[in-house]
C-alpha cells in the first residue's frame, strides 16, 4: 500500500518496475476491504472460499399467504409432480443433475438482497476522478447490486452445469462401464475443474469498481460535480 501511495504522489524510489507495481495492486485488492481500507480476514477473502448459497425453499415457506398464492403453490406443485411420474429414467438422471443450479442461483440472488437491501434506500458513495466523494447515490446502488446478483448467478453456472454434461457424455465410455470404480474420481477431477473456471469467470464480469455517467444518476450528484464519469464500488 506504501508503494502504491508513492506511485499516485510521484515519489517512487528508483529502481521500482511496474511488475513490482502490479504485483502490489494485486496484493492490495486481494486483502485490503476497498471501503474500509482494513485487511480482511484470510476466510472471508475471495481467494479463500467460493461464496455459493444455501438452495432455499421458496413457495410454501413465503409467509402472510394469501388464498390464491396458497392454492398456485399447492396445485402447482401437484401437477408437477404428477407429471415427473411420467418422465423417463434418462429424464429424471437430468432433472435432477441439474435441478441444484436454479436453486442455487436463485440463493445466492436472494443472499445479496438481503444482506445488502438497505443500500437500496441509503445509496452508496460515488467517486469523482480524483477519488473524492461526489455523494451518495440510490440510482448507484440499483446498479451495483444488479452486477453483483448476476455475478452470483454465473458463480455456479460452472460448477452445477459443466459436471453433469460432461459425466453424462463420459459415463457411456467403455472405459468407464467396465470400471466403475474410476467414476468417482473422474467426477471429482471434472468438479475441481469446474470450480478452478468459475470463480475467475464469475468475478471478471464487472470491475470491483465500476463507472457511470452523471446522466443516470440523481439531479443533485450531477450538480456537485464537474465530472461526467463517476465510479462506485460494486461489492460482492
Amino acid at each position: 500500500m506504501k508503494l502504491l501511495d508513492q506511485f499516485k504522489n510521484g515519489t517512487l524510489p528508483p529502481g521500482v518496475t511496474n511488475g513490482q507495481l502490479w504485483k502490489a495492486q494485486k496484493i492490495k485488492q486481494a486483502i485490503i476491504h476497498p471501503d474500509t481500507g482494513e485487511k480482511i480476514p484470510m476466510p472471508f477473502r475471495m481467494s479463500g472460499f467460493v461464496p455459493f448459497g444455501t438452495p432455499v425453499v421458496v413457495g410454501l415457506l413465503l409467509p402472510n399467504q394469501t388464498f390464491s398464492s396458497t392454492i398456485f403453490w399447492q396445485v402447482g406443485l401437484n401437477v408437477l409432480i404428477k407429471r415427473a411420474e411420467h418422465f423417463s429414467p434418462a429424464t429424471r438422471i437430468l432433472v435432477q443433475r441439474f435441478i441444484p443450479f436454479p436453486a442455487v442461483a436463485s440463493a445466492n440472488v436472494c443472499n445479496v438482497l438481503l444482506m445488502r437491501h438497505t443500500e437500496l434506500s441509503e445509496g452508496i458513495s460515488v467517486l469523482d476522478d480524483k477519488g473524492n466523494v461526489v455523494g451518495t447515490s440510490k440510482l448507484a446502488a440499483r446498479h451495483a447490486l444488479i452486477e453483483t446478483s448476476l455475478t452470483r448467478v454465473v458463480l455456479p453456472m460452472p460448477v452445477l452445469l459443466l459436471p453433469p454434461l460432461v459425466m453424462s457424455l463420459l459415463e457411456r465410455l467403455p472405459f468407464l462401464q467396465k470400471r466403475p470404480r474410476v467414476t468417482l474420481p473422474v467426477h471429482s477431477m471434472v468438479c475441481l475443474c469446474a470450480f478452478g473456471l468459475a470463480l475467475p469467470v464469475a468475478i471478471s464480469l464487472f470491475p470491483q469498481n465500476s463507472q457511470i455517467h452523471v446522466s443516470e444518476l440523481e439531479p443533485e450528484i450531477s450538480a456537485a460535480t464537474h465530472c461526467q464519469i463517476l465510479t462506485y464500488n460494486k461489492g460482492l
